[in-house]
């Protein structure tokens, strides 16, 4: 395990081929962009300086160094509010690289999923995000434990091999 925390940025450098991550709240803490694409304001995704940002710069970088950035979502449907500007904004995702997809909660019923959203580097290091009860992040926990780093990696496959790529998931 690492002996400090790593930034976002330093998981992604080291990454040799792979980070993914899976995703299953319906509702995350707002954000400023939130709240504004909730009062009607949109992303004019001509004027692309205007919403590409730091994040997703290290997203293009990384993915152009050869490392398969997959992202998951399991979703109640119908979806909150939250899901729609999620779906509305994974165009920004998607141009930076992620391979991003879609699957309905009652899909998962079968399977054996962890309880907490997660990274997953190179099927070695896990950054499992621990969030309160308005979906604020309170503690990331990192790990290397070969039992649960198999848990997470088996858990993510299941949902990515049932799963629906974005742009064929609708809302």
């Amino acid at each position: 395990m690492p002996s400090s925390v790593p930034t976002f940025a330093d998981l992604l450098a080291g990454c040799d081929h792979s980070a993914v991550h899976l995703e299953m709240r319906d509702a995350y803490a707002p954000t400023e962009r939130f709240e504004a694409w909730q009062r009607g304001e949109r992303i004019n995704w001509e004027d692309r300086p205007s919403w590409w940002d730091s994040y997703l710069q290290t997203i293009a970088d990384t993915v152009a160094r050869g490392v398969v950035i997959r992202r998951a979502r399991v979703v109640s449907e119908p979806v909150t509010e939250y899901i729609r500007w999620e779906h509305y904004v994974t165009r920004e995702l998607i141009e930076a690289g992620e391979q991003v997809r879609w699957l309905p909660r009652r899909a998962t019923t079968d399977l054996a999923l962890p309880g907490n959203d997660f990274w997953l580097f190179d099927g070695r290091l896990a950054r499992v995000h621990h969030f309160d009860g308005g979906g604020a992040v309170v503690d990331d926990e990192f790990t290397e434990d070969p039992r649960l780093i198999k848990h997470l990696a088996a858990a993510f496959e299941a949902v990515w091999e049932r799963a629906i790529p974005h742009d064929q998931y609708s809302i």
